[in-house]
């Protein structure tokens, strides 16, 4: 495929043209000066345009700045919630076990239990989230999960509370665990560790490396992660029926559907130093 067709597909709709176009209201495609993306922009709010005006600055000088403000907010909300929600696991997992080992004893059935059921409570959230967002976010709790796919005002979105929700299981089944002794509370105090840790990564993951919410460090210099987010804009473009609907499995999802060939040409433009195509591709979709 040549760069006009490849720029030409669908998947580098703008997100506000994806969302219309799912629903039958626009068919137009992205549009192609010399065979390079023209990136898009979102069209500011009327009172955007008045406002900067009156303060003597380009409607797209106050996008950036008002882009800037909005990462700043998100970055204390992530640092303060990492910093907080690490303090408190670490904490929890060397005084549970101290008081524990009180005596002599040390419960190896329990601690074997309580870290094994933690590694496959992570791995196992990989496979909840993809199931969720397939059958309850982009079905019955679309109302919620849809201010994900649509141009964000502001440093939240709806989307936002499901993080909220995933938590409550995860602290529930931790303080269960770390106000009681055997191997039931031992496992169940697993079971909270790895949820927690798995929303923490799908955090900077997928909110900082793959949206730009936040940034991310040496994260973004991880091969599998870089092609992990190109498969998220892959879902996000539609391409294959919403696949993939997981984060961390992603490339491996598209593999089972036929999109491997797509996501290797996206990574050939986007990772390998076509910065003119990256910052088109990030204008696409990594401002949502």
């Amino acid at each position: 495929m040549n760069t006009v067709a490849l720029f030409s597909h669908k998947s580098f709709l703008s997100p506000h043209d994806v969302f219309y176009r799912n629903r039958g209201l626009l068919s137009k495609k992205a549009s192609i000066n010399g065979g390079c993306l023209m990136p898009y922009f979102h069209t500011p709010k009327h009172g955007s345009v008045i406002k900067a005006q009156k303060e003597g600055v380009s409607p797209h000088e106050e996008k950036v700045e008002r882009r800037k403000r909005e990462k700043e907010v998100y970055l204390f909300a992530a640092i303060a919630s990492s910093f907080g929600i690490s303090t408190m696991a670490a904490g929890s997992v060397y005084y549970r076990f101290y008081w524990q080992m009180e005596g002599g004893d040390v419960p190896g059935a329990e601690m074997f239990g309580t870290f094994a059921l933690a590694l496959g409570a992570a791995v196992g959230m990989e496979h909840w989230a993809r199931w969720a967002h397939r059958a309850l976010w982009h079905s019955s709790l679309w109302h919620m999960h849809e201010s994900h796919h649509r141009p964000r005002e502001g440093p939240f979105e709806l989307n936002d509370v499901f993080a909220i929700i995933n938590s409550v299981p995860a602290m529930s089944l931790m303080a269960f665990g770390f106000f009681n002794k055997g191997l039931l509370p031992g496992l169940c105090f697993g079971a909270g560790l790895g949820i927690t840790i798995f929303g923490m990564a799908y955090m900077f993951v997928h909110d900082g490396l793959v949206h730009r919410r936040f940034p991310v460090g040496p994260i973004e210099n991880v091969p599998y992660l870089k092609k992990v987010a190109a498969a998220h804009q892959l879902h996000h473009a539609d391409n294959f029926n919403g696949v993939p609907y997981g984060l961390f499995l992603g490339p491996k999802e598209l593999e089972e559907v036929g999109g491997s060939d797509e996501l290797e040409r996206l990574m050939a433009f986007v990772v390998k130093g076509n910065d003119h195509v990256s910052h088109a591709y990030q204008e696409l979709y990594l401002e949502l």
